[in-house]
């Protein structure tokens, strides 16, 4: 029976004992939250500034001269003076045909001229002597004009022997195929013993420089290529160089796909690099500023929310306030703020990652 007393009273007393914890864990985090020690945080004042925009793209390096070399007539392949990666300048003989056949029709062309120049010749004593004779009316009239037509037709046949032999002798030079420009050879398509024709690539010739680098630009920055004050490229290559870079080429034609349109830079002072066709290299596009000036703060002070929002923190008497803001451009000075924030107002920009509107702080220095 005594049991069954002690049991009630537990019964009866319990809502007590339950709410006089909780009414002590309600009250623990005000305690500790007047306990807290402030937060040390770094401010930076923001600037006033005029703000250029500035847009980083990747692209790929294109040589300027970039060809697949044919052979210039029919014919066999006798040598190939390259190979796969040798340089070569304007001019090099790269490759030849066996020029056995086209010689030998040469040398009969050279003859039949030598037999048309005989002729012509003698067409011309002819008709020299015809009009001396004829001066002392000692020859007729009609056998001068005869003699003279002889000698145009004899002028003409030459004529056309000459021509003959000049085309021969531009087949026997096509027999070998010349660089066209100084470069390095990417593919060698063809050997010694091949039978080529006209038009049948045999080399794969790369101009190294100057090198282009070709960018697809978004569509919404067609309009501001005009405010460009300066381009710097670094190559993946050799990251560690930056290069400057002018524009030579826009195509206004957008791809519809991409919704993008092309600009070619020229690369600079790129000679003493070796730097490759076909790799990677990232231009820095820094735009001039239009309008006003305006709020600049230190990108670390931004803080970038879920919903895709921004704010900023602010200390006043010692407490942390959240900022709402509306960004604009960044550049290498910091990120434009266009609403939301005053120039004169300070913002946390070390230490703000974890902080709460109204939490106490204390500013501190790179020494503290």
């Amino acid at each position: 029976m005594r049991n069954w007393i002690v049991a009630c009273c537990r019964l009866i007393r319990l809502p007590f004992l339950t709410l006089t914890v909780l009414s002590a864990a309600a009250l623990m985090p005000a305690q500790a939250q007047d306990n807290k020690e402030p937060v040390p945080v770094r401010v930076a004042m923001p600037s006033e500034q005029r703000v250029g925009q500035q847009l980083s793209l990747t692209g790929t390096l294109t040589a300027r001269q970039h060809a697949r070399l044919s052979a210039r007539t029919d014919g066999l392949v006798s040598r190939v003076l390259v190979d796969a990666g040798d340089k070569v300048t304007a001019g090099q003989v790269l490759l030849e045909l066996d020029p056995a056949l086209a010689s030998q029709q040469l040398k009969q062309l050279q003859a039949a001229s030598q037999v048309t120049a005989a002729e012509l010749a003698e067409t011309q004593r002819l008709v020299t002597e015809a009009e001396q004779l004829t001066t002392e009316q000692l020859f007729p009239q009609t056998e001068l004009q005869l003699r003279q037509a002889n000698m145009a037709q004899a002028a003409a046949q030459h004529q056309q022997a000459e021509a003959a032999l000049a085309q021969q002798q531009e087949i026997l030079a096509r027999h070998k195929l010349i660089a066209p420009f100084a470069g390095v050879i990417a593919a060698k398509l063809t050997d010694a013993g091949e039978w080529v024709n006209l038009a049948t690539p045999v080399l794969e010739l790369v101009a190294l420089s100057p090198l282009y680098l070709d960018i697809q630009m978004p569509q919404e920055h067609f309009q501001t290529l005009n405010q460009l004050q300066q381009i710097k490229v670094r190559s993946d290559m050799q990251p560690d160089t930056e290069l400057s870079a002018k524009i030579i080429a826009t195509v206004p034609v957008i791809d519809a796909a991409a919704r993008s349109f092309l600009v070619r830079l020229q690369l600079q002072d790129h000679e003493q690099l070796q730097l490759l066709p076909g790799t990677s290299a990232s231009a820095t596009f820094n735009m001039a500023t239009r309008g006003e000036n305006n709020v600049v703060v230190p990108a670390d002070a931004i803080l970038r929310h879920p919903d895709g929002t921004f704010s900023v923190f602010t200390v006043k008497d010692d407490t942390a306030q959240r900022r709402l803001v509306k960004l604009g451009r960044r550049s290498g000075e910091g990120v434009e703020v266009r609403d939301g924030l005053a120039e004169d107002e300070a913002v946390v920009i070390r230490g703000n990652e974890t902080l709460r509107d109204g939490q106490p702080v204390k500013v501190t220095r790179d020494q503290d």
